[in-house]
């Protein structure tokens, strides 16, 4: 019996998601390069701005000093002389590369998030979810159904969404995972969770009086932790403090709880 035991925990867990680079980490990445580029950008300019603010000031003497300098153009005349617009060329021409540039690669970094890490997202741990007022249905591979998300640590895992009522919206913020969840339609994210720990999915779309209860833990568990789990489960419902919580539509406004 053994045995078999090893062939199936290999089978169900074949991909290893520590190298692939979370949803998290690129938002993160995102943030960053934004926040390291904008800093950067009104330094420049402040310190621009700055220098020619204290070099041109008005000393307060009334004369002109750099009168015997440059050659003021008088009324009516056409400035004559300065870099004939080369300052203004390069500082386009530079603008417009970073901002194409910063454009593509933001672009680049979101499509990796809106396809997966290819190929592996073909062998990704794939979860149906299901929504409802107001809590949230998790299904398994093997048909075993629970109230709480657990998965296991450095492993990708592909969600399936839906919802069997109204418009519900399912988001895992610590892990940048959010996706709507559409009555007769399925949506799909995927994640991969590199540290494990209890995290707090909710729902994000405004869909009755236990809006604010529709909350549930998304379990991160180690490796060998989730497949004893998973084996245990064995196809079968949620028990004990994982029983179904579904909460009637005609919940009373005290907090969607049945009267």
């Amino acid at each position: 019996m053994a045995e078999p035991m090893v062939v199936y925990t290999a089978a169900v867990f074949p991909l290893h998601g520590g190298d692939v680079r979370a949803p998290s980490a690129v938002f993160d990445q995102i943030f960053e390069v934004f926040l390291l580029l904008g800093t950067a950008v009104g330094v420049v300019v402040v310190a621009y701005t700055m220098y020619h603010a204290l070099k041109y000031r008005d000393d307060g003497g009334g004369t002109d000093p750099y009168a015997d300098k440059v050659e003021r153009p008088q009324m009516g005349e056409m400035p004559t002389g300065g870099s004939g617009g080369r300052k203004v060329f390069y500082s386009f021409s530079i603008s417009a590369i970073i901002v194409v540039s910063l454009i593509a690669w933001t672009y680049s970094q979101l499509l990796y998030i809106e396809e997966g890490p290819d190929p592996a997202q073909e062998e990704a741990l794939e979860i149906d979810v299901e929504g409802y007022r107001f809590g949230w249905d998790f299904i398994y591979p093997n048909g075993h159904t629970t109230n709480t998300l657990y998965v296991p640590q450095d492993r990708v895992v592909r969600l399936q969404v839906t919802a069997t009522d109204v418009f519900h919206n399912f988001g895992i913020p610590e892990l940048r995972v959010k996706t709507d969840a559409v009555p007769g339609q399925y949506t799909s994210a995927w994640f991969t969770a590199n540290e494990t720990g209890t995290y707090a999915a909710k729902c994000y779309e405004l869909c009755g009086s236990g809006h604010s209860l529709m909350t549930t833990d998304v379990v991160v568990m180690p490796q060998d932790e989730y497949e004893e789990w998973y084996a245990e489960t064995n196809g079968t419902a949620a028990s004990g403090n994982e029983t179904d919580k579904r909460i009637a539509p005609e919940a009373t406004a005290l907090g969607g709880v049945p009267a």
